[in-house]
């Protein structure tokens, strides 16, 4: 297993552009989204 992730380089990493878009997406959704913790269950919930 560390073979698979030991490889990347980290020009492969720098070349990784997202669109605005996505990190729009992915802000929002982590704003909406709530994890209640109720031992030993948790609930997920997204409020939109």
């Amino acid at each position: 297993m560390p073979k698979l992730y030991s490889n990347t380089s980290s020009e492969e990493v720098s070349q990784l552009k997202p669109k605005k878009e996505t990190i729009a997406f992915l802000l929002n959704y982590s704003k909406a989204l709530r994890v209640i913790d109720c031992d030993p269950l948790k609930f997920e919930t997204i409020l939109n």
